[in-house]
């Protein structure tokens, strides 16, 4: 996509408007003027989800909660596997985001799939879940510590959870945990701050305490337009003992 396209998606992200009100209030404007063009943008800048969806094993006639799923996205990645899925439930809190969702259903005719406007931190699975996942949506939501501890409550024993999303390490991390140097910890958590994404250097730990780690994979991607500069992100997989 040129830049000329992504101009529109450029301004949103440097002059922001959503600055008051509820947090699904300012998701919703934030992301109600590029909804439309959020997959291509974001397929270019949100890395690792591909291998976090590979990963995960998805069992026959399984339950499936992608929590913060916007465009629903995610359910293309999986394939063949979606239709073994007894249910997929798509869960966001942004209207826009997920009218594209809806609209991503009902053209790839997955009946097994239903997008549902709710708070990740909150909303109770009608089923326990085989696997819960969180792509780049921890780092969106306030109190992302409160829908880790809903999605261990929604996962049945022995699911597993999926995350990937942006990261800083800690300063001191624990023993082999990557270590980030002062410029990335201090450059990230500003840079995506902006945009009211929070990094935080807790997300991995608090993970790691709640959940049997089964894979975890820290890395470093570009970002568009960043003259070079590697966002560090994180993809993990745990299992609920």
């Amino acid at each position: 996509m040129s830049l000329f396209a992504d101009l529109p998606i450029l301004w949103k992200m440097l002059f922001p408007t959503s600055r008051r009100g509820s947090h699904a209030e300012r998701l919703d404007g934030f992301y109600r003027t590029q909804a439309e063009r959020y997959d291509e943008f974001r397929r270019r800048m949100l890395h690792g989800r591909e291998d976090l969806m590979a990963a995960l094993e998805f069992p026959e006639d399984g339950v499936w909660l992608d929590l913060g799923a916007g465009t629903g996205s995610n359910a293309d990645l999986l394939g063949a596997r979606l239709g073994r899925l007894r249910k997929a439930w798509l869960v966001d809190l942004c209207p826009p985001l997920l009218d594209v969702a809806r609209r991503r259903i009902e053209a790839r005719g997955w009946s097994n799939v239903e997008a549902v406007e709710a708070d990740a931190t909150a909303w109770r699975s009608p089923e326990p879940a085989d696997v819960v996942t969180f792509s780049y949506s921890l780092t969106m939501i306030p109190d992302w510590f409160r829908a880790i501890d809903r999605a261990l409550e929604n996962l049945k024993p022995g699911g597993r959870i999926g995350v990937v999303d942006f990261y800083i390490s800690r300063k001191w991390p624990s023993d082999g945990l990557r270590k980030h140097g002062r410029f990335q910890r201090f450059w990230w958590p500003q840079s995506y701050a902006w945009d009211d994404v929070f990094i935080s250097p807790d997300h991995l730990p608090y993970l790691r305490a709640r959940f049997d780690e089964e894979l975890r994979l820290e890395r470093l991607a570009k970002v568009p337009y960043m003259l070079g500069l590697r966002s560090p992100h994180y993809v993990f997989v745990g299992r609920k003992l």
